[in-house]
């Protein structure tokens, strides 16, 4: 049984940001109405019984920035990676005219490997960060769940190898990239069992895992450098 009473820890020496919010900050500060856009899988969309990070986010940014209007509106569909979600961000992102877009992606491209390649699955996550690249919008890209489905010994290598893609696909658009993956492995180093990190699918994150990783998400936001020039 999961311990969801134990404390949070967020390590933001592995996800704090590089880059700045100037957007989203801008919408912050001068609008009262603020949209961020969720797309990605069912780690964005949800399953079952737990309430999934876009909504968690929501509710945090809110009472954080009081008398703010922020919706978080979520566009996940469990199942897809980045090919099918670049073909549906016309309508679901971009249509939005959100003031970020939090995009995750990488999960399932390893955890159906088969129906996935690497190549381009990469190649998609760079189409559509060049897209974005040149609307009023800032861009975060989300890396993949450390839990037992993505980390076994026949998948952690092509988990680490999608990890770093996103990387170097956020570092070469000069994006964020939220690293979900190092901070649920710090988890596990720091002695929490892995079998407490996901929902018993062995592949969602469970109820403590995915409240403590929006409570880091929103960390990274909130602490992200500020805009210089």
């Amino acid at each position: 049984m999961p311990d969801l009473a134990r404390p949070c820890e967020t390590h933001p020496d592995l996800v704090d940001f590089n880059y700045a919010l100037p957007h989203l900050t801008e919408s912050l500060e001068r609008q009262r109405k603020t949209r961020i856009v969720t797309i990605g899988s069912s780690s964005t969309a949800g399953v079952d019984r737990i309430l999934p990070y876009p909504y968690r986010l929501e509710m945090i940014l809110r009472q954080r920035f009081y008398g703010r209007m922020i919706d978080v509106i979520n566009r996940g569909i469990g199942g897809q990676e980045a090919p099918e979600e670049l073909s549906r961000f016309e309508p679901d992102v971009i249509d939005e005219a959100p003031s970020l877009v939090i995009w995750q992606v990488g999960t399932n491209a390893v955890f159906r490997k088969l129906d996935y390649n690497f190549d381009e699955v990469s190649a998609a996550i760079a189409v559509g960060l060049d897209w974005l690249a040149c609307l009023p919008m800032d861009v975060v890209l989300m890396d993949l769940q450390y839990t037992r489905a993505l980390v076994g010994s026949d998948k952690i290598g092509f988990s680490e190898d999608m990890v770093s893609r996103i990387s170097a696909a956020g570092e070469k658009a000069g994006v964020n990239v939220f690293h979900r993956f190092a901070l649920m492995r710090r988890w596990v180093q720091d002695k929490i069992p892995i079998e407490e990190l996901d929902d018993g699918s062995q592949l969602h994150t469970s109820e403590w895992a995915t409240a403590c990783v929006t409570q880091a998400l929103v960390g990274s936001i909130v602490g992200a450098p500020e805009a210089t020039g």
